[in-house]
C-alpha cells in the first residue's frame, strides 16, 4: 500500500506556481499507480485498492482542475479501469460498490473523471440487489 500511495502522491503532483497553465505531469507515475492497483488486486486486496482509487479521485481531479487542459485525465480513468473490472468480477456486496461509486463521484472535483462508467457500475449493482 505504501508504494501505491507514494505511486500515487508522484502522479498527481504538480507546482502551484503553475496552476491554470499547461504544466507537465509524470504519466509514467500514472502507470505505476495502475500496476501496484492491479498488483493489489492479484494479491486479493480489491478493498485496498478500493480505497486507494478515492484518493487517487481526490488529488488526480485536483491535478485535472488546476491544470489548464487535464491532460492527465485519460491517465487517472486508466488506473480506475482496473478497479472497476475486478469488481464487475467481485462478490463485494452491492450495497459496498454502489457506496464507492457514490464516494468517487462525490470526491470528483471536477465532475466528469470515469463519470459514466462509475454511474454504469453502480445501475448494475443497484440492479443486482433487486
Amino acid at each position: 500500500m505504501a508504494a501505491a500511495r507514494q505511486a500515487i502522491a508522484d502522479a498527481t503532483d504538480f507546482d502551484e506556481r503553475e496552476i491554470n497553465y499547461h504544466f507537465d505531469y509524470d504519466y509514467e507515475a500514472y502507470a505505476e499507480v495502475k500496476r501496484n492497483l492491479s498488483r493489489l488486486i492479484d494479491q486479493g486486496y480489491l478493498g485496498q485498492a478500493m480505497e486507494l482509487s478515492l484518493e487517487l479521485m481526490k488529488e488526480g481531479s485536483c491535478q485535472v482542475e488546476m491544470s489548464d487542459e487535464g491532460l492527465m485525465t485519460s491517465d487517472i480513468e486508466e488506473c480506475f479501469s482496473v478497479v472497476v473490472q475486478a469488481l464487475k468480477k467481485s462478490r463485494i456486496p452491492p450495497g459496498e460498490v454502489i457506496a464507492w461509486c457514490k464516494n468517487m463521484t462525490k470526491s470528483d472535483r471536477v465532475g466528469f473523471i470515469y463519470e459514466r462508467q462509475l454511474q454504469d457500475l453502480q445501475r448494475h449493482f443497484d440492479a443486482s440487489k433487486s
